[in-house]
Parts: structure tokens; C-alpha cells; sequence
């Protein structure tokens, strides 16, 4: 998942501020570009904890422009995002999706926890009970 962000110069201050137009809670700045983009990655992180917490589906990222700058999850957190947003279309709770998994609802959190490092297979499988499957594509 690659979210395109928003590069401002910030008049007051100097630097640039970084915004997300698919997650506004998502605000950082930086000094330099490079910063502010690094910046960006662990702002978008954080915001999308507040997701996570909340049950709430994480937006699709928008298509980036041609010269649009964006900033990548990770495959595995991309998986999570994409099973959270799952769990939430199908009103699926943990406690049901670890019934269908026959496994603990702690278990669950933890696919669902975004400081939780989690084997993408495990992942996989709990899309599997949801109905659905993970594909991994070269690009």
C-alpha cells in the first residue's frame, strides 16, 4: 500500500509540513524533504494505530499522481490493514474470528496489532476464515 502525501513549506516555521490526503490524522513536518518524508512514515504508522484501536476500516490509499511523493507500509502491515478492513466490512469481531480460526481472541489481537510482528501466513489464514485470500504480486 502506497499512500501519496503532501509536501508543504512551512512559511512560519522553515521546512516542509507532511500531510496524507487518505488519512488526515496523519500530520508530521521536517526540516529537509528527506526528513520530513521520513517523518511521514512513522506519523502514518501512528495514525493508523487509531484505526486499529477504533475498529474502524483504513481508507484506501488514493492513486499518487505522476511526481506525487508516497510512503509504502510494509507488506506485513499491509496485510493487517487489509484484514482489519475485512473484520469491519463483514462486522466480524475477534472473538468470532478466533471461533472460525479455533484459537484465542488474544490470538486475533495480535494479527490485529500493528507493534505485534506477525507471520504473514497467519494473516493469510485469518482472511481465509473471512472468506477471502491474500495475493502476493511482483510489481
Amino acid at each position: 500500500m502506497k499512500f501519496p502525501v503532501t509536501l508543504n513549506p512551512d512559511e512560519t516555521d522553515g521546512g516542509f509540513v507532511v500531510t496524507f490526503p487518505d488519512i488526515p490524522e496523519a500530520i508530521t513536518q521536517g526540516e529537509t524533504e528527506e526528513e520530513a518524508l521520513s517523518m511521514a512514515k512513522a506519523a502514518l504508522e501512528t495514525a493508523l494505530e487509531f484505526y486499529f484501536e477504533d475498529k474502524r476500516a483504513v481508507p484506501n490509499p488514493s492513486k499518487p499522481r505522476r511526481d506525487e511523493k508516497v510512503v509504502e507500509l510494509s507488506a506485513s502491515l499491509s496485510a493487517k490493514v487489509l484484514l482489519l478492513n475485512e473484520m469491519v466490512a463483514q462486522g466480524v469481531r475477534p472473538a468470532e474470528l478466533a471461533r472460525r480460526l479455533n484459537t484465542t481472541p488474544q490470538e486475533v489481537n495480535r494479527l490485529t496489532n500493528l507493534r505485534h510482528t506477525t507471520r504473514i501466513d497467519g494473516i493469510d489464514t485469518a482472511l481465509r476464515a473471512l472468506g477471502r485470500r491474500l495475493e502476493i504480486r511482483l510489481a
